[in-house]
Parts: C-alpha cells; sequence; structure tokens
C-alpha cells in the first residue's frame, strides 16, 4: 500500500530473510567472523544461539552466499525434526547423492562418506548448517554426532553448523548428550540491536528497498521503536511495517511516536491476536 507513498522499490521490513536486507551490527558481525574462523580451521560442531526473531535465519542463509563453492559444499536442512534416517537422507539429497528410496540405511551411510572423501580428495570441505537445531529428536542428535566420526588421518569430512533457541543448550546440558556438547568447538550467542544502531539498521532497510529521501522516522518514534521491540530484529521489522501503514494512512512521510503507538497496541506477542486489517480499519484518519 505504502510503497508509492515512500516512492519505495519493495517493502523494506518483510519477515523473509532476503540476505540483500543483512545489516553488519556488532552482534551479527562478530558471530560471522566466529563462523568463518571455525569454518577454514576444520574441526568439530559450530553453534549459533539466538532467541526467537534474533536473525538466525537470516545469518545462516548470509552465510551459505558468502561460502565459495570452490573450497565448500554445503548442505543445509532448514527444518530438522527428523529420523535419524531422514536426517542421513536429507544430507544425501543435500550433496547431491543418488539412491533408491528402499535404500537400506548402511548403504546409505556408506555412500556419504564417499561423498565427503571424494570432496576432501580435492581439497573441498562439506558443511552441514542445521537451522531450527532445537528441534532435533536426541536420536537424530546422536545420529548427527556419528556422522562427524567420518574423518580420514588428518581431518574430519563434515563440519556442522547448528543454528538454535536457547533451548538447545538446555538439552545439551543434560548427561546423555554430553559427547555432542563436548564437540563443540565455537559457540557464539546473538544479542539484539542495542538502541544507537536501530537508526542505522531502519535507514538501510529502507535505503535497499529505494528510499531516497529524509529520514523518516524521528527520534521520539525511533525510542519508542527501541522500548516495544527490545532490540529485536524481528519486531523492530513488524513495528516498522505498520507504523509505515499509519503514516501512509494519515497521507503523511514522517512516523511519529503516536504511529508507533498504535502499530505497538497493534501486535502481541509479535502476533496480533486479530488479523491486522480488521485493527486498521480502526484507526484514525486511515486512507484505505
Amino acid at each position: 500500500m505504502y510503497l508509492e507513498h515512500f516512492g519505495m522499490q519493495e517493502l523494506p521490513f518483510s519477515l523473509t530473510p532476503d540476505t540483500s536486507f543483512y545489516y553488519d551490527f556488532d552482534s551479527h558481525r562478530d558471530a560471522f567472523n566466529v563462523l568463518k574462523v571455525a569454518l577454514h580451521a576444520g574441526e568439530g560442531f559450530i553453534k549459533i544461539i539466538g532467541e526467537v526473531g534474533s536473525g538466525k535465519t537470516m545469518l545462516c542463509r548470509k552465510l551459505l552466499n558468502t561460502l565459495d563453492d570452490q573450497y565448500f559444499i554445503t548442505a543445509y536442512i532448514p527444518d530438522p525434526f527428523l529420523t535419524p534416517d531422514t536426517l542421513r537422507m536429507s544430507l544425501a539429497t543435500e550433496l547431491g547423492i543418488k539412491f533408491d528410496k528402499d535404500i537400506h540405511q548402511h548403504q546409505l551411510l556408506e555412500l556419504i562418506k564417499e561423498k565427503l572423501i571424494q570432496q576432501s580428495a580435492v581439497y573441498r570441505r562439506p558443511i552441514l548448517l542445521l537451522d531450527e537445531a532445537q528441534a532435533l529428536p536426541d536420536e537424530s542428535i546422536e545420529a548427527l554426532r556419528l556422522l562427524t566420526n567420518l574423518e580420514t588421518e588428518k581431518t574430519k569430512l563434515l563440519q556442522v553448523v547448528l543454528f538454535a533457541q536457547p533451548e538447545l543448550d538446555v538439552r545439551l546440558s543434560q548427561p546423555h548428550l554430553r559427547q555432542l556438547r563436548q564437540r563443540i568447538i565455537f559457540s557464539q550467542t546473538l544479542k539484539a540491536i542495542d538502541q544507537e544502531s536501530l537508526e542505522g539498521y531502519i535507514s538501510h532497510r529502507l535505503l535497499v528497498a529505494g528510499y531516497q529521501g529524509q529520514p523518516i522516522y524521528g527520534k521520539q518514534a525511533l525510542r519508542s521503536l527501541y522500548r516495544a521491540s527490545q532490540g529485536v530484529p524481528r519486531v523492530i521489522n513488524i513495528l516498522c511495517h505498520k507504523s509505515l501503514m499509519a503514516a501512509y494512512g494519515e497521507g503523511t512521510r514522517r512516523v511519529t511516536k503516536r504511529h508507533v503507538d498504535l502499530a505497538v497496541n497493534d501486535t502481541e506477542d509479535i502476533l496480533p491476536e486479530r488479523p491486522f486489517w480488521k485493527n486498521i480499519l480502526s484507526w484514525p484518519s486511515m486512507r484505505v
């Protein structure tokens, strides 16, 4: 609705993890640097922990887009709520391995090992990235650990990067999962955007979306955004999208604290209690 009004080519605050909107603030930069160092080191598990909406998937996609295909082969599993068998099958599919649907799991494991050895022989490092890794069943966590036992005399054949909510740390603290916990060589926790970085984050996304005018958000509006969102990127995006709609509805190109407050009142626990379009019709002076 508001793209033409603000002179934009695309929605600036979509929840889709579009890496063209990636913003390199401190916490994500630190995690990204840890990932690059760890992957080039070539050993063990890497764990990135972040709360809901903290940008884990965006960081994962950024990493996938950055890794050089000449040196890395990547397997990405976005939903790891899988049995050990389906986990191995998903990995094989991601690695480009052809296999019969009714293949015995031992045979499949041999095919995976053969593929990993082939890639190692040409100095190409296989990386498995698991998003939402806190959803892995215990038996699949053990299967994953066993996959990382595959190695040559000099190097591991498979590295694993876990992107997960803090619940994964709670699970890994249990005694029966200590073997995997001990194999996590690098770990990083994503933090929220700090108040000083909020304006830069918003300006960056507006610029990528095509906006070229004066700053849209005033200081009071930014303070209200930060208080309400606590710096969580997903919540920031939702509130910015709604506040832009409120400003558009009143025919102004400036988002005020009142517009942000309208967006905040319309949003509870990230998702609104009722459809946004039903609420927006009751907002004052809304042009719909």
